[in-house]
């Protein structure tokens, strides 16, 4: 594919109808996903809502505000044909749109990471998690986390790293290019590095879970007292949100590596193909639209049932 850093139309390849149809599945999902939540928030009147959910909710609706924010301006420049430069004749909404990109991945990024640290934290230290883990504080991350990835994805806008029209037009996001993509790689980086950490928390809960698992499978060997009622394995909840949050680390690492490769082809051995930098960017689009449909899916009566009865069949007896 050509390049269409300059285009002023959009180019001939680019279709309208898979915009329109990423972002009704993404607003349907969000949707969906926060009534379920609302639900889950109602139910829990006489408990206090845990902070994974707190977290879980704010990333919903930070994908949310997301879509809301983008794909406007991507219908706007298909139904006028005018690419997002040719439609301000600046640089504005070229900006606008790298800057959206850029802010909302980065921040659901550190969300996931914020949901990932809060499990290892319960499983790993308990005691550190319930002193200083409620909800107020879960709250607190997200203006944080919002102030961060505003200051550090405006930078661009400040003369530190610039932006590109990606082909067909109808999408800009940071210049990968060598001799400007600095700023890239930085972003890239940040992200690569925030992965990492995801899947460092969730293989840490995993091999705790499976060490608590054992140990009590092996007091339960020790001690047998027949004809005793038991109690199984306590730690449902940790291994129901381990689940949903490896489920959701998995895309968001296979919608955000592509990108994060792509910008260090781009600044250290560029090979100018917008064609793969839009398959990039486009992946990275994509995951805002199947975090919540996983939530979904993962919340249904039938797939927790599932999960249920797997977790209650491997499950240790403890003989009291």
């Amino acid at each position: 594919m050509t390049s269409c850093a300059n285009s002023s139309t959009v180019h001939p390849l680019g279709r309208a109808v898979d915009s329109i149809l990423l972002f009704t599945t993404g607003l349907i999902g969000n949707i969906i996903a926060l009534v379920i939540l609302g639900k889950h928030k109602r139910s829990s009147k006489q408990q206090q809502v845990s902070v994974f959910y707190i977290l879980v909710t704010g990333l919903v609706l930070t994908d949310l505000f997301g879509k809301c924010f983008i794909s406007p301006v991507v219908f706007v420049s298909y139904a006028s044909n005018l690419t997002l430069i040719a439609l301000t004749e600046t640089n504005i909404l070229c900006d606008y749109f790298s800057f959206s990109m850029s802010f909302f991945g980065l921040a659901s990024m550190f969300i996931l990471f914020g949901m990932a640290l809060e499990c290892w934290l319960s499983i790993s230290h308990p005691f550190f998690y319930e002193e200083h883990f409620t909800n107020c504080r879960a709250l607190v991350l997200f203006p944080v986390v919002y102030i961060s990835c505003l200051l550090f994805c405006s930078m661009p806008l400040l003369g530190f790293g610039s932006t590109k029209q990606y082909c067909p037009g109808t999408w800009c996001f940071l210049d990968m290019t060598k001799g400007k993509g600095t700023f890239s790689v930085l972003y890239a980086t940040l992200m690569a590095i925030l992965i990492v950490a995801v899947m460092l928390c969730n293989v840490s809960v995993a091999i705790n879970l499976t060490k608590m698992y054992r140990r009590q499978r092996q007091r339960s060997n020790s001690n047998p007292s027949a004809g005793v009622r038991t109690k199984r394995f306590t730690h449902f909840e940790e291994v129901d949100h381990l689940i949903l949050l490896v489920l959701m680390s998995i895309i968001f690492l296979i919608c955000s590596l592509p990108l994060t490769i792509r910008a260090y082809i781009g600044a250290f051995s560029p090979d100018n193909d917008d064609g793969e930098d839009l398959i990039a960017l486009k992946l990275a689009s994509v995951n805002s639209i199947v975090d919540p449909w996983v939530f979904i899916i993962f919340r249904t009566s039938v797939f927790r049932k599932l999960v249920s009865m797997c977790y209650k069949d491997s499950s240790p007896t403890l003989h009291l």
